[in-house]
């Protein structure tokens, strides 16, 4: 069924955007849909703790600046995390993020409802007379939006019915710091402090006092750098995470090279190994040295990769691409995001943001889960690992004990696990989104990044006492009926472009589901953008796990090489399994569901 068809007999007025939060970039206007009668409307169902989230930001942004006198694009910030439900922190969200755009703050996910989202993120087109005319899970639908706007914009400019001139985004005044949403911080052998300043896109070397500025590095060559890395001779190593790229900085002169990535991001078929130069990357957010390699936190495909400096090549290490959290051989472990690492002679820690888990790499190369359960379950509760909580931590810092410490970002809190006794304790509160923490003689100098500040504690002698709190992501549950259920990913080729079948199948369709009893058959991997499943009358709820990836090419039999797009996207999915619950589960990767 082709995207023309389905346009043509699907007209949907667009709900009404309504968000407690209120509206930021607008200087201080509430705006409705009546407001922006006759522009293209694109609604960007974000939150902030989404790598996908912020792929697409990206995506987005080219887009939005050719057709800024007809195209306006709305983020809509859907909370997952309960942290993301507080206002300053989208606040702070769209400055370190630079969205340059009106957005929604729903913390009660209430137009996520209107608009029966399912997913992280999902982009939602409105034409200039208020229908809804396409929808998008996912990453990858930046050209097929491309041709969408062109093309509403020659209708409704022919029929008359497309307002053309300035939108309603209105900047926030700057604010002047000397960091600004800094990621990550290491100790140079010199005794000053080496500090990502991620949203000034710099490097900023400190005193040993955390203060004073002694240079700022990198004019041009970094994009939103996150994690550092000391290597045995000194230099230093540069998540470059926009640029989906490592450098390498040497601190004498302040230059420095991209030692692995092309600048491009990672997508499926892509290569996974060979030299570092040539292989492309995925929002690499930590780096440490560990076992003669340089260990990447490949945060955007949550997976770790290796950097070998000695041959000048990458290669995966642990992960399958799988957002989750799956445990054992490293080449069928799932991470969800992971953003922090710490490394020791016998452990790679690694802080797995999405799962709200602390985790570990051995040398054998097993995946060992210390705190978290999985993509839902979060709060702030410390005692026996096994039951204890953390809430979306980005950074972990090996302690002199022998203990690590949790940057625990969500809960504004720095937090410790004992190895030895298996418990979980919290070391301080009232931090402002803790991002990493280095180790200085008896102190830790923790990274605030919502503070703008690196902050000097002395390592406690007594854990601090906190009340327990547990929350589950706020996303209502689906209700299905008991038996067999119908799984239809909708995939739509844009205008223009085709399935690209030259070398067998463009589609694939894993499912897998938490806990894995939920399914008694449809699990695995296929070809086919639907599977029968069948779920197990003894379970109520539980979670559907579904990752859909196609390509589509230009359809231009002219064009011996046309340029072809990868569109991809994974859902978890609360359901709920009740008599009289839905019998189909549609998930939208790209166009309208005509059976809606």
């Amino acid at each position: 069924m082709n995207d023309d068809s389905v346009r043509a007999r699907v007209r949907v007025r667009a709900p009404e955007l309504t968000g407690k939060g209120g509206w930021l970039n607008t200087g201080g206007d509430d705006l409705t849909l009546t407001d922006l009668r006759g522009k293209i409307v694109l609604l960007d169902f974000w939150t902030f703790c989404c790598i996908n989230c912020l792929h697409v930001l990206d995506e987005l942004r080219e887009l939005e600046e050719k057709h800024r006198d007809t195209l306006v694009i709305i983020g809509v910030h859907s909370p997952k995390f309960v942290h993301e439900a507080e206002h300053q922190a989208v606040v702070d969200a769209v400055e370190r993020y630079e969205v340059h755009h009106p957005v929604l703050d729903d913390p009660e996910l209430a137009t996520w409802k209107q608009y029966a989202v399912r997913a992280w993120p999902t982009l939602v087109v409105i034409d200039p007379e208020g229908y809804v005319v396409a929808q998008h899970a996912g990453e990858g639908h930046a050209n097929a939006l491309r041709t969408l706007v062109e093309e509403l914009e020659a209708e409704h400019g022919a029929k008359g019915t497309l307002r053309r001139g300035d939108g309603p985004y209105v900047p926030p005044e700057p604010v002047a710091t000397d960091l600004r949403f800094p990621g990550k911080a290491v100790l140079l052998p010199s005794g000053n402090f080496l500090v990502s300043d991620t949203t000034r896109h710099q490097l900023v070397e400190l005193e040993p006092d955390g203060e004073t500025v002694v240079r700022r590095i990198g004019d041009g060559e970094f994009r939103e750098p996150q994690g550092l890395a000391v290597l045995p001779d000194g230099k230093v190593v540069v998540a470059d995470t926009v640029h989906h790229a490592l450098r390498l900085l040497d601190p004498a002169t302040g230059t420095s090279e991209r030692i692995a990535g092309t600048g491009r991001q990672w997508w499926q078929g892509s290569p996974t190994s060979g030299p570092a130069l040539d292989v492309d990357l995925s929002s690499p957010w930590d780096v440490a040295w560990w076992q003669g390699k340089v260990w990447i936190a490949m945060a955007g495909v949550h997976q770790l990769w290796t950097y070998d400096p000695d041959t000048g090549t990458v290669e995966v290490a642990a992960g399958t691409t799988n957002e989750g959290l799956v445990d054992g051989p490293a080449g069928e472990a799932w991470f969800a995001q992971p953003s922090g690492l710490a490394a020791t002679e016998d452990r790679l820690w690694v802080a797995d943001s999405e799962t709200s888990a602390l985790r570990w790499v051995d040398p054998d190369g097993f995946v060992h889960t210390a705190v978290g359960t999985g993509l839902f379950d979060f709060g702030h509760r410390d005692g026996e690992a096994g039951q204890a909580l953390l809430q979306h931590p980005l950074g972990v810092t090996a302690l002199p004990d022998g203990s690590v410490a949790v940057s625990d970002t969500y809960n504004h809190a720095l937090r410790r696990f004992d190895p030895v006794s298996g418990e979980v304790t919290t070391l301080a509160t009232d931090l402002r989104e803790p991002s990493d923490a280095v180790v200085v003689g008896e102190d830790v100098v923790v990274v605030e990044s919502a503070r703008h500040r690196l902050t000097r504690l002395r390592l406690p002698e007594e854990a601090v006492q906190v009340e327990s709190v547990a929350h589950r992501t706020q996303r209502e549950a689906t209700d299905i009926a008991p038996g067999r259920l119908r799984l239809d990913v909708v995939f739509q080729a844009p205008k223009g472009q085709k399935l690209d079948e030259r070398y067998g199948p463009s589609t694939r369709l894993l499912v897998s589901s938490t806990p894995p009893e939920l399914l008694l058959t449809g699990e695995g991997t296929g070809t086919d953008l639907f599977r029968e499943l069948a779920l197990n009358p003894e379970l109520t709820e539980g979670v559907l796990h579904v990752s859909a990836m196609a390509a589509s090419c230009d359809d231009d039999p002219e064009n011996e090489y046309p340029a072809c797009h990868v569109h991809q996207q994974d859902w978890g999915v609360p359901v709920r399994i009740t008599e009289g619950g839905a019998a189909r589960l549609p998930l939208i990767l790209a166009g309208m569901d005509a059976d809606a």
